[in-house]
């Protein structure tokens, strides 16, 4: 073989070597740009979902913040609700102390009785967020119109107690005798015809003296004639006078109920001994207090 051929041929191989260089530089850069291609693919998607994700976590806690803000509501309605049951509670509580309902027919302490039969879907359906606050829009109107129905009927029974305590019935003395009745009688110091505005109730010295109906003190003090004198204004034109008193237990102004002890039976004034002089004056004129110690109410 001629040097001119050793050589051609040593070309012929370098350029098959270059070529074949060439060729897998270009692969590999071909290689390595869809390699870069898929990994910015991959970023691009990566961001994509990064994005996607921060929306639904953003809409997930603006969900979460708006169901709590409802949860937050039906929470204060039902708190409310809770309040006004206990109000209702009390006011029944009330009515049996009172005696306006019984006690054994209503507890008040105990939840409602309720039943029925079973469902035949034992799951059932729970409720929707608009239904359960339908459902307690629902209750509280029941409530607000329950509320209004106790509280006239407890307006009512006020005024039941407060005319209860305003009726005048009853004896001024817990124990004592008529020593002398209402009407013309012969006067104790004189002996004399003379007018008697009252009834005298006899008995020990510091015995009792309590207020036949409940009202205001309008007096409480000395009067000529009367010593030691209480007087009772009842309303509508109704007074009461309990005279001759050793000693007052109330003072103008106060309120006394029906019952209460107001003084101590004594002989102050005009008298001859321990004894109340009670009278009932209605509309300035007296009346006989007999029938109101002895009336029973109808």
């Amino acid at each position: 073989m001629t040097s001119m051929n050793t050589r051609f041929i040593a070309g012929g191989l370098a350029l098959l070597i270059t070529v074949a260089l060439v060729s897998a530089w270009a692969g590999y850069r071909a290689a390595e740009s869809d390699v870069q291609q898929v990994e910015a693919e991959k970023a691009r998607q990566l961001e994509s979902w990064q994005r996607k994700l921060s929306r639904q976590q953003e809409e997930v806690a603006h969900l979460r913040e708006t169901v709590q803000q409802r949860i937050d509501t039906l929470t204060l309605r039902v708190g409310q609700m809770q309040g006004r049951m206990l109000r209702l509670d009390a006011l029944g509580q009330r009515f049996i102390e009172s005696g306006l309902v019984s006690g054994e027919e209503f507890n008040f302490d105990e939840p409602a009785a309720v039943g029925g039969p079973e469902d035949p879907l034992p799951l059932g359906e729970s409720y929707s967020e608009p239904e359960l606050g339908d459902m307690i829009s629902r209750l509280e109107r029941q409530l607000e119109d329950r509320e209004k129905q106790l509280r006239l009927l407890d307006k009512l029974a006020s005024w039941q107690n407060l005319d209860d305590e305003r009726y005048v019935e009853g004896r001024p003395v817990t124990w004592g005798w008529v020593s002398s009745p209402y009407g013309y009688r012969s006067d104790p110091f004189t002996g004399k015809r003379a007018w008697h505005a009252g009834i005298d109730l006899a008995g020990r010295d510091g015995g009792d003296i309590i207020s036949v109906a409940g009202g205001v003190v309008s007096f409480a003090g000395d009067r000529y004639g009367y010593g030691k004198l209480v007087e009772i204004n009842h309303g509508e034109g109704l007074v009461t006078r309990y005279a001759h008193a050793r000693s007052l237990e109330v003072k103008t102004g106060e309120v006394v109920e029906k019952g209460q002890l107001i003084a101590r039976m004594g002989s102050t004034g005009r008298s001859t001994g321990p004894h109340v002089h009670f009278e009932v004056i209605r509309n300035g004129r007296t009346e006989d207090p007999e029938k109101y110690m002895r009336r029973a109410r109808r």
